[in-house]
């Protein structure tokens, strides 16, 4: 194992933010929207044998989207969710600051802004953990931004998951560019919870959006970026490939993107 859980702070029962340098104190680098990787070696999971230094030792290993900024060299941060089926989400979550893990040597991925052309609204979709990736990009891009607005739509269960709810929350209040509508399926009745309720399916129907966002979510200006449950991706796209959005892909430019989270 080659680092280090430098901070943690839990959002929610199973709901974690953690932070996690290498020993080397070096930062690799990376674009804000890409993931890193975190495991344990197989046998720290489930007891069997194997010598520290063997080649053959496996390491478990998952993908994580990067919520820390490129230009913030402390450490990289995560998001995560703990799976109770899980072989490594329960082991991670059990970590305290000062625990050692495993990170993967490369950062990876396309999810970024690199191939986004400048001064479009950008359309951040997101369910549960799936907000790291533009929690990275408000971050690294928010003092200088290339967009015209970013838009944060954020779906939970409860409203005790909404993770850097306070971050974007300030981030909305002080930048008129940024638009933060975070929304709840499962919040009881009669709680202090005063925001919408709903999936975020629905409040990317062209009425419901408009009268949220306040301006029109059109291809011609708009690109959708979305990350989290794959059923809910599914359901998205297919909704805005209806209206004239296009999957985006190098050699055939769109305004959908996507980054499915298992």
């Amino acid at each position: 194992m080659n680092a280090i859980v430098s901070q943690q702070q839990h959002v929610a029962d199973g709901l974690w933010i953690v932070r996690v340098k290498p020993d080397s104190g070096e930062v690799p680098e990376f674009v804000a929207g890409q993931y890193a990787e975190l495991g344990f070696p197989q046998d720290a999971l489930d007891g069997s044998q194997c010598p520290p230094d063997s080649e053959k030792r496996k390491i478990v290993r998952r993908a994580y989207s990067i919520a820390s900024a490129p230009s913030d060299r402390a450490g990289l941060e995560f998001f995560i969710v703990r799976v109770d089926e899980g072989q490594l989400t329960p082991k991670l979550y059990g970590l305290d600051v000062g625990d050692r893990v495993w990170l993967g040597p490369k950062i990876k991925g396309k999810f970024t802004l690199e191939e986004i052309p400048r001064d479009k609204n950008l359309i951040m979709v997101s369910t549960g953990t799936g907000l790291a990736p533009y929690v990275s990009m408000l971050r690294e891009y928010g003092a200088n931004p290339p967009w015209k607005r970013f838009v944060v739509i954020h779906g939970v269960r409860n409203s005790h998951d909404l993770g850097y709810r306070e971050e974007l929350e300030q981030a909305a209040k002080s930048d008129p560019r940024v638009i933060y509508i975070p929304s709840v399926t499962r919040e009881p009745e009669g709680s202090n919870w005063s925001g919408l309720r709903g999936r975020v399916n629905t409040l990317l129907e062209p009425e419901a959006f408009e009268r949220i966002a306040g301006f029109e979510l059109s291809p011609e200006d708009c690109h959708v970026f979305l990350c989290g449950n794959p059923d809910m991706i599914t359901s998205v796209q297919e909704s805005l490939e209806a209206r004239g959005f296009s999957k985006h892909s190098k050699r055939s430019p769109g305004n959908i993107h996507f980054e499915r989270y298992w």
